[in-house]
C-alpha cells in the first residue's frame, strides 16, 4: 500500500500503459472532509475546480491527475 505525500489525504498507484512504469498520484487535502451531495460546499468546490480545468487543460485531459481524481471523489 502506497502512502500519500506530505499534506495529502489519498494516493492512487497508476501504471503507464506505454512504458509499464508505475507512479504514485497523491491528491486531496489531509484532514478535510468531502461535502455532501448538493451542499453549498460541494457546489463551491465544483465551480472552483471547473475553473482549474480551464486553466490547466493538460490536467483536465489526464484522468489520473490529482485534479480529476479529486473532482471524481467530490462527484463533480
Amino acid at each position: 500500500m502506497a502512502t500519500p505525500a506530505k499534506g495529502k489525504a489519498r494516493v492512487k498507484t497508476v501504471k503507464n500503459s506505454k512504458t509499464g512504469r508505475t507512479r504514485k498520484v497523491s491528491y486531496g487535502q489531509k484532514g478535510a472532509t468531502i461535502g455532501k451531495q448538493g451542499s453549498a460546499r460541494q457546489r463551491a468546490y465544483c465551480k472552483r475546480s471547473a475553473g482549474q480545468m480551464k486553466k490547466f487543460p493538460k490536467s483536465a485531459r489526464n484522468p489520473n491527475s490529482p485534479l480529476r481524481l479529486s473532482r471524481k471523489r467530490w462527484k463533480c
